[in-house]
């Protein structure tokens, strides 16, 4: 993400974005695996919550090269959330519920960045056209912008977090159908497969100019913003 906000806009607009960034980064991957953590709770695993991991805290969450590489590249990671299969009363379907818990997350936090970037877009251009008060103006782009990142960080992060491969969440998904044999075969290598799949990515963005996550998260973040600013506009506009 730090690199496609380098190549354009003025040094003002670059220092705003990134640090607007740096919260909203932190946000997701919090509220990412402390929802790990509570759905695993609920289906009868207590071992985030023995850990301290049921928490909004980001330093018991945060790991380092994760956040760095989301800040960087827009793909990261943090701390997972340490889980014991044996705890749940359902192993297949508390690890599901447990992993699906983390993308549902992000879809909900990306849902509320994207309507709110929808209704201050409409209340900007309404300042813009109608008042001579700059630091108003500039007070609604700011947060306009930070609804944004909160939108398009958490869908990209969603997103990314969907791949049906190890040590991705869409894999404990898949476990539900997937035999046993199948699944841990491909778990043997989990750690191998997410590096390269981060080298791989990284490598298409960058040479390519083109990243499929960022592609999904910006334009579910224009398909709900855009008739919400519509609609709010109108109101304004009467």
């Amino acid at each position: 993400m730090l690199f496609s906000i380098l190549q354009g806009g003025d040094l003002r607009d670059i220092l705003i974005e990134l640090l607007l960034s740096l919260p909203v980064i932190i946000l997701a991957l919090t509220v990412h695996e402390t929802a790990h953590g509570y759905v695993a709770y609920k289906c009868g695993d207590p071992t985030a919550y023995n850990l301290g991991r049921l928490t909004l805290n980001p330093v018991k969450h945060l790991d380092p090269v994760g956040f760095l590489f989301m800040l960087l590249v827009g793909y990261g990671w943090a701390k997972p959330v340490p889980i014991n299969t044996r705890n749940f009363r359902n192993p297949k379907r508390g690890m599901a519920l447990t992993a699906a818990a983390g993308p549902a997350s992000n879809l909900l936090l990306g849902l509320f960045g994207a309507a709110g970037y929808g209704l201050l877009q409409a209340w900007y251009v309404y300042l813009v056209y109608t008042s001579n008060n700059d630091f108003a103006i500039n007070c609604v782009q700011i947060t306009m912008t930070l609804f944004f990142l909160l939108a398009v960080y958490n869908f990209l992060f969603m997103a990314f977090n969907l791949i049906p491969v190890p040590p991705f969440d869409g894999s404990r998904i898949a476990f539900v159908f997937l035999p046993p044999r199948a699944y841990f075969a491909v778990m043997r290598y989990e750690r191998q497969i997410m590096f390269g799949l981060l080298i791989s990515l990284f490598l298409l963005s960058r040479f390519f100019s083109f990243s499929p996550f960022s592609w999904i998260a910006y334009e579910l973040t224009e398909l709900i913003s855009t008739p919400i600013a519509n609609a709010f506009w109108s109101v304004l506009a009467a």
